[in-house]
């Protein structure tokens, strides 16, 4: 089995930060009176699919907070989005999708700051397996098509295009 190890993140642009932050203050205040709570870059989880190595999202959506042993989160958040880098793209791609598709992870976003763009992947049954599930691509929302940006596994938090990308030039 292969494993996620932590990256180190000192060489990505604040564009990445403005981004993550942007998000997590926008969702976080309409998440207030929930159960859930997003993270930005700050929090660790860890599963077994991963060998329990610390796995860091951008922005995570959970809502089993109560789940966890110490500094680290042992349940699947709903949602996850990470912000692409030039050090990054491949794993996020690759790597962290495959384990967050493994530990099913209902919604996964890979919002790229630099074309201004946000891939919205749905995890759905593969039709060709019982036990799999794959990751549908349901969405690219640009500039062009900014009214599709929605949270699908939370809709009734209302996230705005603009404002996910104000800051970055």
């Amino acid at each position: 089995m292969s494993t996620f190890p932590m990256k180190d993140m000192a060489n990505t642009y604040i564009e990445h930060s403005i981004v993550i932050n942007n998000f997590v203050t926008d969702v976080g205040s309409q998440l207030k009176n929930s159960l859930c709570r997003v993270f930005g870059d700050s929090v660790k989880y860890k599963w077994t699919e991963n060998d329990n190595k610390p796995i860091i999202p951008d922005v995570s959506i959970n809502c089993d907070i109560k789940n966890r042993r110490s500094t680290n989160f042992l349940g699947v958040p709903r949602f996850i989005m990470e912000v692409l880098s030039d050090a990054t793209e491949q794993y996020d791609r690759s790597e962290k999708m495959e384990l967050y598709k493994k530990v099913e992870v209902a919604e996964y976003w890979i919002v790229d700051w630099r074309k201004k763009q946000v891939e919205i992947y749905v995890l759905s049954p593969d039709e060709n397996s019982i036990d799999d599930a794959e990751y549908r691509l349901i969405a690219t929302v640009t500039e062009q098509n900014k009214e599709e940006l929605k949270i699908h596994m939370f809709p009734n938090i209302k996230i705005d295009f603009v404002q996910l990308f104000d800051g970055v030039d």
